[in-house]
């Protein structure tokens, strides 16, 4: 009796070492599979612009867009990190382009970081979103698109340029010089702020 009672415990010994084999066994699998699944959240691009821009030490604005479907369409995020006053703000804009580029200035002299952010729209036409942060939060400042002189010829090959501090555009049009129309012309223009208003004036032909 005692030897079959010892031949039933060697055999619930065995079925007990058995199965805590099986689902050792059986965990690096589902940890391969949770990482596989994370990897292949984080293939799908929802963020597909990132940039930390430092102001100075402690202060810090990121941006981030995101967006599924089009790229031309979705959102995207400013957020201040200020950890010497330990103060932390954001602001979400709707986008209507593509992320492109972001820089802060300080066109206007006045102590208060702006941010800006290039935007290309679906006409490939380069935009930017300008936001001040002063007393605490985001202002938004227009920037204004070109006038009617200008888009008449309008050609493309648009370059926003940061240079001793001014902020410059470059951008082609048609030679109204060229009777053949074989070259473009290229315009510089300088921007200035004062007041959160732009105002822009023609420079000499880079």
């Amino acid at each position: 009796m005692k030897s079959i009672n010892n031949f039933l415990q060697q055999i619930l010994l065995l079925g007990g070492v058995a199965f805590l084999a099986s689902c050792t066994g059986n965990s690096p699998e589902k940890t391969a599979s949770l990482s596989d699944t994370a990897k292949q959240v984080v293939s799908v691009h929802q963020f597909p612009f990132y940039k930390d821009i430092s102001i100075k030490p402690g202060l810090d604005f990121e941006v981030v867009s995101w967006g599924k479907g089009k790229d031309s369409v979705g959102g995207y995020l400013i957020l201040m990190s200020d950890s010497v006053k330990n103060t932390f703000k954001s602001v979400a804009v709707e986008r209507n382009g593509i992320l492109k580029d972001a820089w802060n200035m300080d066109l206007d002299n006045d102590g208060n970081p702006e941010l800006y952010i290039e935007l290309l729209t679906k006409d490939n036409i380069p935009d930017l979103n300008v936001y001040e942060f002063s007393g605490g939060s985001f202002q938004k400042i227009s920037f204004p698109g070109l006038n009617a002189k200008w888009k008449k010829n309008y050609v493309g090959a648009d370059a926003f340029q940061i240079k001793n501090g001014d902020l410059y555009r470059t951008f082609s049009v048609k030679n109204e010089t060229d009777s053949n129309q074989k070259s473009d012309a290229k315009i510089l223009l300088k921007y200035s702020l004062r007041g959160n208003e732009f105002s822009s004036s023609e420079e000499k032909k880079p």
